[in-house]
């Protein structure tokens, strides 16, 4: 709510001529660090009310995490180019921007039971299934839309902030799971079971259709 009010309160400020400084050029690069990770960006103002920005962020992470009750190593790897317009509709530093990210997001998944688990309603050994890898691959093309406040091109210095926060929207997640090193991780029934598991998961990983995306940065304006 309060940063719904802090845009609010810049959206109502007087529109300030963006290019009243002619003495600096419509470009301007910069970079940001958020939830997709950290990036670099490059920016186009078309006029005072439209900005052409593209992106390229990186996000690698090694992380705890559960799915269906049982504890894997995550490796997150997030390679995020993205193509966005901002709109400025009063001409000062609130903007809506609409776009999309896209490129490869993936989240690499790793287990070594040291105890007894439980697949597909049944109960195994750690020698019994032996190790469990998986991949969760996010849709390559996610569509975002977000607010936020760039000062780039409506103040007199050449440096800039801008704040964003969005969310960007894709299908579901492909899930694929699978066992080794056990003494029936390659037998049939085994194979089914674990292919009930790897619905399950794909039933959790559906949470990652919608990622929000809160972002800061700085420019530089030539």
């Amino acid at each position: 709510m309060k940063t719904v009010c802090l845009l609010a309160a810049v959206a109502a400020l007087p529109a300030s001529a963006a290019f009243a400084q002619e003495d600096r050029s419509r470009f301007a690069v910069g970079a940001q660090l958020g939830t997709p990770g950290a990036g670099l960006q490059a920016q186009y103002a078309v006029n005072d009310y439209i900005v052409l920005r593209g992106s390229y962020d990186v996000l690698q992470w090694d992380a705890d995490d559960t799915y269906d009750d049982i504890d894997y190593k995550a490796d997150i790897d997030f390679q995020s180019p993205g193509a966005f317009v901002d709109l400025h509709p009063f001409g000062n530093g609130f903007f809506v921007s609409g776009g999309a990210y896209f490129g490869e997001r993936v989240v690499d998944l790793r287990s070594d039971p040291d105890e007894d688990v439980e697949l597909g309603g049944f109960t195994f050994t750690p020698e019994q299934v032996g190790r469990l890898t998986g991949r969760i691959d996010l849709e390559s093309t996610a569509p975002f839309l977000g607010v936020g406040y760039d000062n780039t091109f409506t103040r007199g210095g050449a440096w800039g902030f801008r704040v964003l926060a969005g969310a960007a929207f894709g299908d579901a997640p492909q899930v694929r799971l699978s066992a080794s090193g056990g003494t029936l991780s390659d037998t049939p029934l085994f194979q089914e079971i674990l292919a009930d598991e790897e619905r399950d998961i794909q039933e959790e990983a559906d949470d990652y259709k919608v990622l929000p995306v809160v972002q800061i940065g700085l420019s530089y304006r030539f």
